[in-house]
């Protein structure tokens, strides 16, 4: 594999350079303001204990990440960008389990073996947080990718999320039937997940008629959703184990 071929795999991005996505890089801030805002509240509400920095440490990598392979866009800042992602969902999943269902602290770690299972599959079957897709040419063009998803995917690669969609609904389900207080917050997040993914997934097959493309409008609502299930888990009560 070539570390440094270009990878050009959204709407936005018409060349190499450095800022030729900068509406893509730059939204990217939406995940750093996230991290922020979780900080400041965990702060005021005394919950900055390690499980939650760690949490708020990797949504300000996301950002950094994602930025790197937005403006850089090669193979090895697509894995800044996919690293801090999958990190992050394997342990907000954890914790969520733990705080909002009561499971022991022994069982997460049953869990924790799955995710990274998991995590582990994904990369082998080329899934990434960015959809990226690596090429031993100098560039891949647009219209290559076009063809390939008309040809392999209409989903322009979103179904990889499957299991963060499905992640997020169980939660909602399992918080809303046990009344805890992050119900709503993870009912919302919930719902601008499901937007963002519709939108990452229009990005490609929009180029024609949006040249910008919808890329970075996913950024901007995932930035939001983390922000949210930061809210919720720092403002809720843990959950006793049951």
């Amino acid at each position: 594999m070539d570390w440094f071929a270009t990878i050009d795999i959204y709407c936005e991005r018409t060349g190499p350079e450095f800022w030729a996505e900068p509406l893509n890089a730059l939204s990217n801030l939406s995940f750093i303001f996230a991290a922020i805002w979780g900080w400041v509240e965990a702060q005021k509400r005394g919950r900055t204990d390690v499980v939650t920095v760690i949490l708020i440490a990797l949504a300000t990598l996301i950002g950094v990440g994602s930025f790197l392979f937005h403006t850089f866009a090669n193979a090895w800042s697509s894995l800044a960008d996919v690293i801090p992602i999958w990190t992050f969902v394997a342990l907000f999943v954890l914790v969520a389990i733990h705080r909002i269902g009561g499971i022991r602290s022994g069982r997460i770690g049953i869990g924790l073996a799955i995710m990274v299972g998991i995590v582990a599959i994904l990369f082998a079957f080329g899934g990434d947080g960015g959809g990226s897709q690596t090429s031993d040419a100098a560039t891949v063009s647009l219209d290559t990718l076009d063809q390939e998803a008309s040809a392999n995917s209409l989903l322009n690669g979103s179904e990889q999320y499957l299991p963060a969609v499905l992640a997020l609904l169980a939660f909602a389900a399992l918080s809303r039937r046990k009344g805890h207080p992050i119900a709503p917050w993870i009912a919302a997040a919930t719902g601008i997940f499901m937007v963002s993914l519709t939108l990452r997934t229009l990005d490609l097959h929009l180029c024609e008629i949006w040249p910008l493309g919808t890329h970075f409008i996913w950024h901007i609502l995932n930035g939001v959703m983390i922000a949210l299930l930061f809210q919720g888990l720092i403002r809720s009560p843990v959950a006793k184990p049951g």
